[in-house]
Formats: structure tokens, C-alpha cells, sequence
């Protein structure tokens, strides 16, 4: 059975760093990614790595404070300089599509919400 289990989600204040985990098992993927999402909002792509740990990319809007990490079965996205316009639910994805869009991902974790506050 596939599973990806996310961790990590809080509230933090604004300029703090948090790091988020997603363990995946079941099986392997050729691409993990993470999302977020605020309410009534279409997921936002954020950053993806492929199985092996490169490549890796990071969305524009975030690059600089957003990175993507994995080891061999927990993919991880490191964040610093938190906003308030961070606020979301986090997502992690798999799937075997280099892709940013969200119909790539086959697997979905469970959503850890981070809320900053000002």
C-alpha cells in the first residue's frame, strides 16, 4: 500500500524557518513534489526532486527560501523567512512525471497546515 505521511506543520511567527517531512512507502516514485493551498485556491506548485535527488527546481515564488531535499525515503522542504502570505495547507506529491502540474502526481500526503503569524 502506498502511503505518504507528512510532518512538520505549525504555527511559527514571520522570519522563522520550518522544515517539513513527507515519508513515502509502498513503493518508489521518479518524482516527489510539494504543494500548498489556501482556501478556495487551486494548489500551487512549489518545488519537486526526482527519486535520485537530482534534478530539482524550485518555483520562482518561492526560490531563495524554499528548498527541496530527499534521503532515501523522506522527501523534505526547508523553509525560511516565513511570511504570513505562507500561510497554507502543505502538501507533498508523487508521481513518476517531471511535471509541475498537479495532474502529474499520482499520491498525495494528508496536508500539514503552517500558519504564520505576523
Amino acid at each position: 500500500q502506498v502511503q505518504l505521511v507528512q510532518s512538520g506543520g505549525r504555527l511559527v511567527q514571520a522570519g522563522a524557518s520550518l522544515k517539513l517531512s513527507c515519508a513515502a512507502s509502498g513503493t518508489t516514485f521518479s518524482v516527489m513534489a510539494w504543494f500548498r493551498q489556501i482556501p478556495g485556491v487551486e494548489r500551487e506548485f512549489l518545488a519537486r526532486i526526482s527519486w535520485s535527488g537530482t534534478p530539482q527546481d524550485t518555483a520562482d515564488s518561492v526560490k531563495g527560501r524554499f528548498t527541496i531535499s530527499k534521503d532515501a525515503t523522506n522527501t523534505y522542504l526547508q523553509m525560511n523567512s516565513l511570511k504570513p502570505e505562507d500561510t497554507a495547507v502543505y502538501y507533498c506529491a508523487a508521481g513518476n512525471k517531471w511535471t509541475i502540474q498537479m495532474s502529474g502526481y499520482n499520491y498525495w500526503g494528508q496536508g500539514t497546515q503552517v500558519i504564520v503569524s505576523p
